[in-house]
């Protein structure tokens, strides 16, 4: 086998990571929005591969380059094919035609790695269309330009001193895309429900809004583990470079996962599976800088860091910055992307500073790191910029920023609409009513916070209820729309109502369900995913339950739900055996004795 045919094997492996991202993000967010992550992991190669064949390309590693910082750009590309098809495969000419095809491909699939890091940060409420001009923009400008700096023989990074050493794209790559997410993420804000505030704005909660599919997620891991040895090794020259990379490759991603394991398990009492597949993907990211430059020693060092980076890393986002991230991108590429490439300037084993004792590589390594985030943070400001105020501008017709600012917070070309985002952006997006139809509803997790509704001027409602000689307790079933949960869980709390039954179920109205599309043929979903609420009652007025339900749940639109009231006889705590009004007060856990 011939390097080159190793380097497109290599590229195979590395486009092969797409699936395994589409799992993870899948995995790591709600079933109400797989369809549309599913969606994006395609569009954005496919929206990459033609930016970077016309433009990216060129850019990165024309021979034309200008300065050190841009090549000229062309269409090399497909004068290559003229003479691959008919020049003499003895000549030089078909020797070079023939590594700029394959470099081309390689180049690509790191281009479109780079992008679609962003897209898990940022899922569950980023507009499609925003996605598909974010994903034409890093790989029209933002990565070709940059990654020339580090790649292209002429770049001015690979030719400053000893050159600076990215192997396989800590900086070029993870730090690109995890730059971009956390731009991106500041730009796009949290999903509805990810943090609770009170009067002032202030954070005072932070909720969990679990993955529907841990095992998906961990399928994904693995696949982007299994591409990641392309993913380093790809560029290999020799054999015993690329057992090199292949060990450190696999060192330090598991040093990474025990860290965390061993950490979360001490500190938690048991041991955080998610947590831990992020560290897995950190340990890789932190090694592909010096994946061929590390010795064992250095892998190691490079696996415990980025353990304890990824779990740091989390906890400052979302606790004290208040960002959300989705799958935790911003940790695992951008903090790590930046140990890695750091973590080169310490342990190379020719020029790192511990070993070498000298402090140009490091300096060098430094330089590159801040330059190239600096240019991705500038480009992406603009960009997401753009993409969330002009719609603004045009739709409103006015330039002036306070105005722009104020509209933008209820509509802006960047995030959906609050009820696209709460109904899930595969129906709203996409017409696709659920991705598992076969298997089970496509139902939220009701961790989190709902809307706030002013329910003091409520007063109970006329209902007909059972004789008080016939019934002492009534049940209230509530049958609503799944977004509406959270909202009607608090107010239900506000009334004093402490506990309640919830199921998911399929059901419509006479409105005979929505209209939906599938392959481009519209579809009548007859049943459509509900919560069903159910609410026994005896010191709580019912009347009272029946009015704030309906002040909650009327929007005036169709689906709104249905409300129930029935009365029950009697009721029994199945541990104490208590009836009556006894069986429904909360009481306190029962102390254990030894």
């Amino acid at each position: 086998m011939t390097w080159t045919a190793w380097l497109l094997i290599g590229a195979a492996l590395v486009f092969f990571m797409q699936c395994g991202f589409a799992m993870v993000e899948t995995g790591f967010t709600r079933a109400k929005n797989t369809g549309n992550i599913l969606f994006k992991n395609f569009v954005d190669f496919c929206i990459g591969c033609v930016c970077f064949l016309f433009l990216g390309f060129g850019l990165m590693m024309g021979v034309d380059y200008v300065a050190g910082f841009i090549g000229v750009p062309n269409l090399d590309i497909f004068g290559c094919f003229e003479t691959l098809f008919h020049g003499d495969p003895a000549s030089a000419d078909y020797a070079a035609a023939t590594s700029t095809a394959a470099s081309f491909v390689f180049n690509l699939v790191f281009c479109a790695t780079a992008a679609t890091i962003v897209s898990g940060a940022m899922a569950e409420r980023t507009r499609f269309l925003a996605y598909c001009i974010y994903s034409a923009m890093i790989s029209l400008v933002v990565y070709p330009i940059e990654a020339g700096w580090v790649w292209n023989s002429q770049g001015w990074l690979m030719n400053l001193g000893v050159g600076f050493v990215d192997f396989a794209g800590s900086a070029a790559i993870h730090t690109v895309g995890g730059t971009a997410s956390l731009i991106g993420i500041i730009f796009v804000g949290a999903r509805i429900g990810k943090f609770e505030r009170d009067e002032n704005g202030k954070v005072i909660k932070v909720n969990v809004i679990q993955g529907h599919n841990m095992t998906i997620g961990a399928l994904g891991v693995l696949i982007l583990w299994f591409g990641w040895y392309g993913f380093n090794g790809a560029a290999a020259t020799e054999e015993g470079q690329l057992a090199r990379i292949f060990v450190t490759t696999t060192i330090a991603p598991s040093v990474a996962l025990l860290v965390t394991m061993i950490y979360t398990w001490i500190r938690n009492k048991k041991p955080d599976l998610v947590m831990s597949m992020n560290a897995t993907l950190a340990g890789l990211v932190g090694i592909t800088a010096g994946c061929s430059n590390l010795d064992i020693i250095g892998a190691l060092v490079v696996g415990v860091v980025s353990g304890f980076l990824v779990m740091g890393g989390t906890w400052l986002l979302e606790q004290k910055l208040h960002l959300d991230d989705c799958v935790g991108a911003v940790p695992v590429h951008f903090l790590n992307g930046v140990w890695g490439t750091i973590a080169v300037g310490f342990f190379d084993v020719n020029n790192g500073l511990f070993y070498s004792g000298n402090a140009e590589l490091f300096g060098i390594q430094t330089l590159g790191l801040v330059t190239i985030v600096a240019w991705t943070a500038v480009c992406m400001t603009i960009f997401f910029a753009a993409i969330k105020y002009i719609p603004v501008m045009v739709k409103y017709k006015t330039v002036k920023p306070a105005e722009v600012f104020a509209y933008a917070k209820t509509w802006n070309g960047l995030r959906c609409n609050p009820e696209e985002e709460l109904v899930g952006l595969d129906i709203s997006e996409h017409g696709l009513s659920s991705s598992y139809p076969d298997f089970v509803p496509s139902v939220p997790s009701y961790d989190g916070e709902g809307e706030d509704v002013d329910i003091s001027a409520v007063k109970p409602v006329a209902i007909d209820l059972a004789p008080a000689n016939e019934t002492k307790y009534t049940k209230v079933t509530i049958i609503t729309a799944q977004e509406k949960f959270l909202t009607l869980k608090d107010a239900m709390a506000k009334i004093g109502v402490t506990g309640m039954t919830v199921s998911n179920v399929m059901g419509c109205g006479t409105q005979a369900g929505k209209i939906g599309q599938y392959r481009g043929v519209k579809t009548t979903m007859r049943l459509i995913p509900k919560v069903q609420v159910e609410i026994v009652v005896s010191t709580v007025d019912p009347k009272l339950v029946v009015a704030v339900a309906q002040k909650v749940l009327d929007d005036g639109k169709y689906g709104a739900g249905k409300i129930f009231v029935t009365g029950i006889e009697n009721v029994m705590r199945v541990r104490t055996g208590e009836t009556g009004v006894a069986a429904l007060t909360n009481e306190p856990e029962p102390v254990a004795t030894k």
